[in-house]
């Protein structure tokens, strides 16, 4: 079976390259699902999980945003605002974060700006919960190289 040729990137480094047989995310028109033999696609990445499928494994990571290209040949580039694997993720803070978040979109009068950056915030750091808990809950898997 085809592998996906797969690169994370975020300005301060890369994140993951392998070769992989899918990857889901979120985009700003929904979820989607790359597997090999896609069409060529350039879509704008929501905040939010991205799952990484090899081998029956499943590897999660968060982005906060930024650029997906899927190229002929089974090129996929992720260009992301911010990326973590579920290994870099810091639960605690995920959580403190998330009550940041909630308590000043509860107590206090937002701009629309102001809110939008809120909601992304909180979104962030629910999607880190998330991970954090698949992780903790579920069978720890061998990496993907």
């Amino acid at each position: 079976m085809n592998k996906l040729k797969l690169k994370i990137v975020t300005p301060e480094r890369v994140v993951l390259e392998a070769e992989v047989d899918s990857i889901t995310l979120p985009t700003q028109m929904g979820q989607i699902t790359i597997l090999p033999n896609h069409i060529p696609l350039a879509a704008s990445i929501a905040p939010g999980e991205m799952v990484i499928r090899d081998n029956g494994t499943e590897k999660f990571l968060v982005a906060s945003g930024g650029v997906l290209e899927v190229k002929p040949g089974n090129e996929i580039m992720v260009l992301a605002d911010a990326a973590e694997v579920e290994d870099e993720i810091d639960e605690k803070r995920a959580e403190e974060a998330r009550e940041r978040a909630r308590k000043v979109m509860t107590e206090q009068t937002l701009s629309d700006e102001e809110y939008a950056a809120t909601a992304a915030a909180l979104e962030r750091s629910l999607a880190r919960i998330r991970i954090a808990h698949k992780r903790k809950y579920r069978k720890i898997q061998p990496p993907i190289s």
